[in-house]
């Protein structure tokens, strides 16, 4: 899977109006930039199963 997964709404205020930002040094790649609260924010995925439960 090489394509970046595109969020529906920014985390923060819920709004749809997403942009992909600008890679820069404090910006990481596949950050994405919402255009009502002026943040900026990245979604990571860390893995796909169900976590091990300790017993």
């Amino acid at each position: 899977m090489s394509e970046r997964a595109v969020p529906f709404y920014c985390p923060y205020c819920g709004e749809e109006d997403l942009r992909p930002a600008e890679q820069t040094e404090r910006v990481p790649h596949g950050a994405w930039y919402c255009a009502s609260c002026l943040r900026t924010f990245a979604v990571k995925m860390i893995g796909i199963g169900i976590p091990e439960v300790s017993r």
